[in-house]
């Protein structure tokens, strides 16, 4: 589970702060998946990333229970001088896993090669995003956080992300960032439209998806 009092962000922008974050209070219960919609702009990315930890919110308070998965599709964590394996290692350890076990996981599941051995710096945005998937998937976590930018790779290896991603979410927590509804209608029981720094929470999912279509 996770939990928001009053967390507000703003960005300076040439016109003064843009705030995308309102002074928002939600739960995020668990065994309960939640889709965020909102147009571009909207924060949604940036609420995704201050859930996990890997941004300060300016105010207010984020609460954690259990293990909560980094952004899946954020690959800024990495440390470019070090390899795939290399930060795979590093991450192992942080969460207390087996390394070796992560580390063949992740090298099978990103399927980049050699280049798993080099440093992280030299891969395309690809190659990090399927190194960034195969390492939150070599992990588990209570909670999995999604940004839709994870549609990486051909086919074959899409369909094996959607594979390993659909076994996680029958047992765990998913809050997942999408434009697409069907997405959203697939792996959630409910939807958040974010607009204006406010989030509106519906249980029913066409509510949602006519409240996003009134604000995209």
């Amino acid at each position: 589970m996770i939990e928001l009092h009053s967390v507000t962000k703003a960005y300076r922008t040439r016109a003064g702060d843009h705030v995308v974050l309102d002074r928002i209070d939600a739960m995020f219960p668990d065994q309960v998946s939640t889709g965020i919609l909102g147009k571009n702009g909207a924060g949604k990315s940036t609420l995704l990333r201050i859930l996990g930890g890997a941004e300060r919110p300016d105010a207010g308070q984020v609460v954690r229970h259990g293990r909560v998965s980094w952004p899946i599709g954020f690959t800024g964590g990495f440390n470019g001088s070090l390899s795939g394996e290399e930060n795979s290692r590093f991450v192992a350890r942080i969460y207390g896993a087996d390394v070796d076990e992560v580390v063949d996981f992740a090298q099978r599941f990103a399927e980049i090669g050699e280049y798993f051995r080099m440093p992280v710096r030299t891969y395309s945005s690809g190659m990090r995003a399927r190194l960034a998937f195969g390492l939150s998937m070599a992990l588990d976590f209570d909670t999995y956080l999604v940004d839709e930018v994870t549609a990486v790779g051909d086919k074959s290896f899409q369909a094996k992300c959607r594979a390993a991603f659909e076994d996680r979410s029958e047992r765990s927590t998913v809050i997942i960032v999408s434009h697409n509804m069907n997405t959203i209608r697939k792996y959630c029981s409910r939807a958040a439209v974010l607009n204006g720094g406010r989030l509106r929470f519906y249980e029913d999912l066409d509510e949602a998806a006519e409240a996003y279509e009134a604000v995209a």
